[in-house]
C-alpha cells in the first residue's frame, strides 16, 4: 500500500512565500513515493494540532509541518501523545526557523527543504514536556519571554530576525534579576537570575553557539541560567556566545545537562515561553522525552556528536567485532575452541 503524506501549512507564515511553491513541493513528495495532500491552517485555535492528530490517527505515515516554529510546535502537540506516531518533515516558512536551522534544513527555499524529506534521512529527536504541553526547541523564563511577546507580528514578517535583535537591544537596559527556584537532576538553584533557558537543540533565536555541545537525541535538556542582569555583563556574555560559546564556563552562567527541571517562582511571577509562545506561569515541570519523534533531516550537515544514536550504533558494531575477534582467537566468548 502506498505511503500517505499530509502537508499542514500555515498560509500566513513569514512572507506567504510558501503558497507559490506548493505544487512543486507536492510533486517532489509524490515522486518520493507518497500519496500527498495538503491542509491549510485556519484562524481556529489549535487548527494545525487538530489536523495533525486526525491525520496520524487516519494512518498517514508522514506529516509535513510547513510554516514557522509555532506551526511545528502545534503539529508535534497533535501527535506526541499518541502511541503510534508518524514521521515528521519540516518546510520552514517562518521568521527565525530555529528548528529547521538545527536540522540543517534549507530555510530560504521551501522546494529545497522538500528535497531533504525526499532524500529519506531521519533523526529520532528528543522533545520536551512542559507540564501537559510538548515543545521541540526551547522553553524558558525572563528576557526570552519578554522579547518574544514584545515584537509585533507585522515586524516579524517584514524584518524577521532583525526585529528580534532590535527589540533585544531595546530591552537589555530594562532587565532585572528575579528570585527563582530551579530543581534539576543533580542539584538545586536558589537565587536571582535574569533568565533561564531549557534547550533541546543548539539553535536559539538564530544563535547556534548558545548550546555549543547540544545533542539532539540523548534524552537530556541543556539548562542555562543567567545570573546577571547588568547591561555591561550581559553584553560581555553575548560576545562570549558569539566567540565560540565560551560563556558555558563563566561564573555568571549555570550550564547543566538534566532529564528534568522544575521551575518555581519566589515572590515574583515568572511567565514561561514555550517554542516562542506564552505557555503559562511557573511553577512548571519540564521533562525530556528521549528520541520520541522521528524527523527528516539533512544528517550529513549536522555536527558530529549531535546525534548520539549514530555513536551508539558505531559502539555496537565495535562490540560485536570484538566479541567475534575473541571467539575466532579461541577465547571461548561465543563457543569453546575446538581441540
Amino acid at each position: 500500500m502506498q505511503k500517505r503524506c499530509r502537508i499542514i501549512y500555515n498560509p500566513t507564515s513569514g512572507r506567504e512565500a510558501l503558497k507559490g511553491d506548493l505544487v512543486e513541493i507536492l510533486d517532489i513528495l509524490e515522486n518520493a513515493g507518497y500519496e500527498t495532500s495538503a491542509f491549510a491552517t485556519t484562524a481556529e485555535e489549535n487548527s494545525a494540532r487538530n489536523e495533525a492528530e486526525r491525520a496520524a490517527k487516519a494512518g498517514f505515515s508522514l506529516i509535513v509541518a510547513a510554516g514557522g516554529d509555532g506551526t511545528i510546535n502545534e503539529v508535534v502537540n497533535g501527535i506526541a501523545g499518541l502511541k503510534k506516531r508518524p514521521q515528521l518533515g519540516i518546510i520552514p516558512a517562518g521568521t527565525t526557523n530555529d528548528y529547521a536551522r538545527a536540522l540543517k534544513i534549507p530555510r530560504e527555499s521551501p522546494v529545497e527543504a522538500a528535497k531533504v524529506i525526499a532524500a529519506g534521512k531521519t533523526v529520532k529527536m528528543d522533545i520536551g514536556m512542559a507540564n501537559d504541553n510538548y515543545f521541540v526547541n526551547i522553553a524558558g523564563g525572563g528576557l526570552l519571554t519578554e522579547l518574544t511577546y514584545s515584537v509585533p507580528s507585522e515586524l516579524k514578517s517584514l524584518f524577521g530576525y532583525l526585529a528580534y535583535l532590535a527589540k533585544g537591544a531595546e530591552l537589555l537596559p530594562q532587565m532585572k534579576n528575579v528570585p527563582m527556584h530551579l530543581e534539576y537532576d543533580d542539584g538545586v538553584f536558589d537565587g536571582e537570575a535574569s533568565m533561564f533557558l531549557v534547550a533541546l537543540t543548539n539553535s536559539i533565536g538564530g544563535f547556534e553557539q548558545i548550546v555549543p555541545d547540544a545533542s539532539l537525541d540523548d534524552g537530556k535538556f541543556t539548562v542555562i541560567v543567567v545570573k546577571t542582569s547588568n547591561l555591561v555583563e550581559m553584553l560581555h556574555l553575548i560576545t562570549m556566545v558569539l566567540n565560540g560559546g565560551k560563556h558555558v564556563n563563566d561564573k555568571r552562567v549555570l550550564y547543566i545537562k538534566t532529564k528534568k527541571l522544575v521551575a518555581k517562582p519566589v515572590d515574583t511571577r515568572i511567565m514561561i515561553n514555550i517554542d516562542g509562545e506564552y505557555g503559562g506561569d511557573a511553577p512548571m515541570k519540564f521533562t525530556a522525552l528521549k528520541q520520541h519523534i522521528e524527523f527528516f533531516a539533512n544528517t550529513d550537515e549536522i555536527p558530529k556528536g549531535a546525534i548520539t544514536a549514530s555513536e551508539d550504533t558505531k559502539q555496537l558494531v565495535k562490540d560485536i567485532e570484538e566479541v567475534t575477534k575473541k571467539d575466532l582467537n579461541g577465547d571461548g566468548i561465543i563457543g569453546e575452541k575446538e581441540e
